[in-house]
C-alpha cells in the first residue's frame, strides 16, 4: 500500500519524504485547498522545490484542489489546474465536478483523484465519477465501517485510498453547518473552519484561557493545559448544568491495528492528516507508519502492531488520544 502523507509546507514535504512517504499532498496559498490557514501552503517556486526533492527520492506529490468554487470564482480552481499541470504534479485531488471536468478536458494526462471531500460512499457514485472525469482513485471519507470499506473495494471501479491516522471530522468531510453558523464562512468553500479573523484569545490573570470564534464563547483552558486550534465541533459548552466536549471530543483516528484488514480488502494507499501541522509531526508520524508498512509487506501473517508504534502515534494525536472513529461500529 502506498504511503501517503501531508505537506503544509516545504519542510514538512521534506520531513515526509525524508520519512518514507510514498507521496505527499499539498495545496496552494489559496482558498482552492480545505487547510488555507496563514502561513500554511505553497507558491509556485517553493511548490517547483518541493516536486523536485520528491522526484528526485522516487516520491509523487500530489495537489488538493477539494474546496467548492461557486460560479464567479471557478476560474481560480481552473488556473490552479494549470498551475498544477505546468509544475508537474502527478496528480490533483478534486471534489466538484466542474474542476474535475475542466481538469478531464484540458490536462486529459494529469491524474485526477477524488477528494475525500466528494464524500462517494457507493459504487454507484464511484462508477459515475470513473466514467464522467476518468479519476485514477478515490479517497473515502471516514464515515464508513470497516465492512463498508470491504465491501466497496470488491465493487468499485476505481482503486481506494482510506484515512490511516489524523484528525477526525463529525460533518460529512468538511461540509460544516457548525462553522458557517458562528462565522458565515463555509469551510468547503473558504478551505478552513475556524477562520483566524475570527479567533480572539485572552489571557486572564488566573493563568487561564479563554477563546472565542466571532465572539462566541468555544472553550476555556486551565491554567497549563494545552489547547489545540480551536473549531466549535470540538469546544467544551455548558449543556444540563455541565462543562463538556458535547459534540466531539480531541482525539485523532488510528488504523494501525487494521492494516491486514485494509490491505487484505484491496486498499491501495493509505492517507496521513495533518498538512496544518508541521515537520516535527509529519516526519516522526510517516515514520512509524513506514515501519509498520514494511514489516507488513515483509511478512504479512506474523504482522503484529507494536506497542512503541502505538506510544509514538499517541504523542501526536488530539488529546494525546486515539479513536477507530467510524471503522469499528456496528451498523453496515
Amino acid at each position: 500500500m502506498q504511503l501517503v502523507c501531508p505537506a503544509g509546507n516545504l519542510p514538512a514535504l521534506q520531513a515526509a519524504v525524508d520519512a518514507g512517504a510514498d507521496a505527499v499532498y499539498a495545496g496552494f496559498r489559496d482558498e482552492t485547498n480545505a487547510r488555507a490557514f496563514p502561513g500554511l501552503n505553497f507558491d509556485d517556486d517553493t511548490l517547483r522545490t518541493g516536486i523536485g526533492y520528491a522526484h528526485a527520492r522516487g516520491a509523487q506529490v500530489y495537489l488538493a484542489l477539494n474546496t467548492y468554487p461557486d460560479s464567479a470564482r471557478l476560474p481560480l480552481w481552473e488556473a490552479a489546474v494549470d498551475r498544477a499541470a505546468a509544475l508537474g504534479c502527478d496528480a490533483i485531488i478534486a471534489a466538484e465536478p466542474a474542476v474535475l471536468g475542466y481538469a478531464t478536458r484540458r490536462h486529459p494526462g494529469l491524474a485526477r483523484h477524488l477528494s475525500v471531500q466528494g464524500s462517494a460512499t457507493t459504487a454507484p457514485a464511484l462508477r459515475w465519477m470513473h466514467e464522467r472525469f476518468g479519476i485514477a482513485r478515490a479517497v473515502l471519507p471516514r464515515a464508513l465501517s470497516i465492512q463498508q470499506v470491504e465491501r466497496l473495494c470488491e465493487s468499485s471501479p476505481v482503486p481506494l485510498e482510506t484515512f490511516a491516522f489524523g484528525s477526525l471530522c463529525i460533518m460529512v468531510e468538511g461540509r460544516c453547518q457548525l462553522s458557517s453558523y458562528v462565522t458565515g464562512a463555509s469551510p468547503n468553500r473558504h478551505g478552513v473552519c475556524s477562520p483566524a479573523k475570527f479567533v480572539r484569545w485572552d489571557e486572564h490573570d488566573d493563568g487561564s484561557r479563554s477563546v472565542r470564534l466571532n465572539r462566541v464563547l468555544i472553550d476555556r483552558f486551565a491554567p497549563g493545559e494545552p489547547a489545540g486550534y480551536p473549531t466549535v465541533c470540538k469546544g467544551r459548552f455548558a449543556v444540563g448544568g455541565e462543562v463538556f466536549h458535547a459534540l466531539e471530543e480531541p482525539t485523532s483516528l488510528n488504523t494501525l491495528e487494521l492494516l491486514p484488514r485494509l490491505a487484505r480488502a484491496g486498499v491501495v494507499a493509505l492517507k496521513i492528516e495533518g498538512r496544518q501541522r508541521g515537520a516535527a509531526y509529519v516526519g516522526p508520524v510517516t515514520r512509524t507508519w513506514r515501519t509498520a508498512l514494511d514489516r507488513y509487506a515483509a511478512d504479512p501473517e506474523r504482522w503484529r502492531s507494536q506497542p512503541e508504534w502505538e506510544l509514538a502515534l499517541s504523542a501526536h494525536a488530539e488529546g494525546h488520544q486515539t479513536t477507530l472513529g467510524a471503522y469499528h461500529r456496528e451498523w453496515h
